[in-house]
């Protein structure tokens, strides 16, 4: 009988045999995870069943944080990794370095439900999006600093809209912490808007990958954090043939980050043309404008002139001088008819003058008293008369009355 061995000795030797084992030192096996628990310096303690066995399993922090998408309680699994023992406990364990689904259709499953919850709850309501400008003088991108997606988004904005101006808020795009991390950036970038620099509009994006390397964008809390984002949101997620939950919930989705960089900055060549052709536009109708102006200002000139004071004083004066020809003329004409009158008055008067009769011989008789006699009666002999003829006036007294027979 050979001497005891210590435990420890025992265990260091089965672990060495462990580590010396080509099918242990690369292993993947598939199972069922159960007691999953994340501890607080950021390792993953679980374990993996079937049927007929168990088996303890750890994953290191430096391995889970490179992982998008990680299981739940219940998942079923492949974890690829090494197997290992535990000293203190005396127990075999695999160390995980890697955990993919066991089929794609968990994936999707737990992607569809989560796509079924936000649409009921209305984050994918095509009322709630917002337009995005095509001209942004302001852009602000959510993705990792090193990331390609990044550097593609970069030389587009460059070759299309240099004129706008980028600012990046960098984050992890994959891994266990990486969804916590894009929420919390789209929250900063909404922040720094309000606070320090307006933008106009955010782009979150990632380059293409499996589905397990876009998961973070799986996550409810990106999906939260872009809902309640103030700042039009662009998803640039994957190649066009990949869809995430982010993509649905953003104001818009471009299938690639180069073109969520071309559908917010407007081609510069096409902008030219549209401002040589705007310009063109603007001096034609200037043009016409000026020529509509120059006729407006001949006419109120000619106005003016028409209006002047001098102008109307003239007018004004031309009307005086023709009114003092009318008056003199109508004064002329009526002096000359009053003339006429007269003179026709005078004539007829001369015709009915007393004068005129006598220079034909006749004489008049009147009384010392003036009373013209007619005739004998009332005449006494002896009665001085008075006589006036062409020739002048004499006295005579009535020496002789006829008889009464001799009266007519």
């Amino acid at each position: 009988m050979s001497s005891p061995l210590t435990i420890s000795a025992l265990t260091a030797h089965i672990k060495g045999l462990f580590e010396q084992d080509d099918l242990l030192r690369d292993v993947a096996v598939m199972g069922e995870v159960s007691n999953w628990k994340r501890a607080a310096s950021g390792h993953i303690y679980f374990s993996l069943k079937d049927s007929g066995a168990a088996l303890s399993a750890v994953m290191w922090r430096t391995a889970a944080v490179a992982h998008t998408w990680l299981p739940r309680e219940g998942d079923q699994i492949v974890a690829h990794g090494y197997v290992s023992v535990y000293p203190e406990r005396g127990t075999y364990q695999i160390i995980v370095n890697r955990i993919v689904p066991a089929g794609r259709g968990q994936l999707y499953a737990q992607f569809e439900s989560l796509k079924a919850r936000l649409a009921a709850e209305g984050l994918f309501d095509p009322a709630r999006k917002r337009p995005i400008p095509i001209a942004a003088r302001r852009i602000g991108i959510v993705t990792s600093r090193d990331a390609a997606a990044l550097r593609d988004i970069l030389r587009v904005m460059a070759a299309r809209w240099p004129l706008a101006e980028v600012v990046v808020f960098p984050t992890l795009v994959q891994g266990s912490e990486a969804a916590g991390q894009i929420a919390e950036m789209i929250r900063t970038a909404n922040r720094y808007s309000a606070t320090v620099a307006p933008l106009d509009v955010l782009i979150v994006a990632r380059g293409g990958g499996s589905i397990e390397d876009l998961w973070a964008f799986n996550d409810e809390r990106v999906a939260y954090a872009l809902a309640m984002s103030e700042l039009p949101t662009v998803a640039g997620i994957g190649h066009e043939t990949d869809f995430t939950i982010a993509d649905f919930v953003a104001d818009l989705r471009a299938p690639t980050p180069s073109a969520a960089a071309a559908a917010v900055t407007p081609d510069r060549a096409e902008q030219r043309e549209r401002l040589i052709a705007h310009v063109g536009w603007m001096a034609g109708r200037v043009g016409t404008l000026i020529q509509a102006e120059r006729r407006q200002l001949r006419g109120a000139l000619r106005q003016m002139t028409r209006l002047h004071p001098e102008r109307l004083l003239d007018v004004r004066r031309q009307q005086l001088d023709d009114r003092a020809r009318r008056l003199q003329w109508t004064a002329r004409r009526r002096l000359d008819r009053l003339h006429d009158h007269a003179a026709a008055a005078a004539q007829r008067l001369e015709a009915l003058s007393p004068t005129r009769v006598l220079q034909r011989g006749y004489s008049i008789v009147a009384r010392a008293a003036g009373t013209v006699v007619t005739g004998p009666a009332g005449l006494g002999v002896g009665e001085p008369l008075r006589v006036r003829g062409a020739g002048g006036s004499y006295g005579v007294k009535v020496v002789e009355l006829p008889m009464d027979g001799d009266r007519p």
